[in-house]
């Protein structure tokens, strides 16, 4: 098989407090349908195509489809396949978030209006990067809602993935061939020997997205006792092991920052640093 150039504009729309944070519309790139042919003309074949939940749901059932109108006629011409996003490092339109009960319906209502506009698309990325997204809005806090414990952190992760499988359901029945493309940062941890335990447990949790959506985590998974620790029930988990969503192609993302130390040597590092668990206070840094 030959090897495909794909390509993708940063796209994420987080929110910060009240504020949502459109990094599409700050690139300019949502005001340039140019961009595309230049683009196209690397020689790519699919484009991430991001047609965002909170850009595109204006009010509950209302929804503004003329920039991606416009914006998929052009990638027909070029004759580049996108791969539809719907939801990247967000957690939904300002009447939802990641921790509310109705956010997996609410996410897969939108997808179903999207694909019954778009019916031709075969590629979807529903959630990009569940895992990462939970951590960074209800792990660390940083974006909404601001969470920062691990019965947070495990809701927030299962919304994304409950919403990913009932937004494939409702795709698939406007396109049965409809793949999913599920990425997620996969960064390794190392650590000093007094922090293994920790980075073990790090190491295992990375792979949830994927060992979620293909129905892996039974009761033997080492991550299963975590999981209804923190909040999960024995239903959902059950259900998602017995009917499982299992992605078509897996998008591995690699950052700078993926690669982590930990290390309990608190004065060899900047106190922007220092984080830690219910045993012990560690500097987290890049490897």
């Amino acid at each position: 098989m030959a090897i495909e150039l794909w390509a993708g504009p940063e796209c994420t729309v987080n929110r910060v407090g009240d504020r949502f944070h459109d990094q599409f519309s700050a690139t300019s790139f949502a005001n340039r349908l140019d961009n595309l042919d230049d683009l196209a003309s690397l020689g790519i074949r699919k484009m991430r195509f991001p047609l965002i939940w909170e850009r595109t749901e204006k009010s509950p059932g209302q929804y503004d489809w003329q920039w991606s109108d416009k914006a998929l006629a052009r990638l027909a011409d070029l004759k580049v396949e996108p791969i539809v996003g719907l939801l990247h490092h967000g957690s939904g339109p300002a009447w939802t978030n990641l921790l509310d009960p109705a956010f997996p319906s609410l996410l897969a209502a939108y997808a179903d209006a999207v694909a019954a506009r778009y019916p031709h698309v075969r590629a979807w990325t529903p959630v990009n990067e569940p895992l990462t997204t939970a951590r960074f809005s209800a792990l660390y806090g940083m974006w909404y809602p601001h969470r920062a414990d691990d019965a947070s952190f495990v809701r927030a992760l299962l919304n994304q993935i409950h919403a990913t499988v009932l937004a494939m359901r409702a795709i698939r029945r406007h396109q049965p061939d409809a793949q999913l493309i599920q990425t997620e940062d996969l960064g390794f941890v190392t650590s000093s020997p007094k922090l293994q335990y920790q980075a073990d447990f790090e190491n295992l949790r990375r792979w949830l997205t994927f060992d979620l959506l293909s129905g892996r985590v039974g009761r033997e998974h080492p991550m299963w006792q975590y999981l209804r620790t923190a909040g999960a029930s024995e239903e959902e988990l059950d259900a998602l092991h017995a009917d499982p969503c299992a992605p078509d192609i897996l998008g591995i993302n690699c950052y700078l920052t993926s690669e982590r130390h930990l290390d309990e040597r608190l004065w060899l590092y900047p106190s922007t640093c220092v984080g830690g668990n219910a045993l012990h206070r560690y500097a987290d840094v890049e490897a």
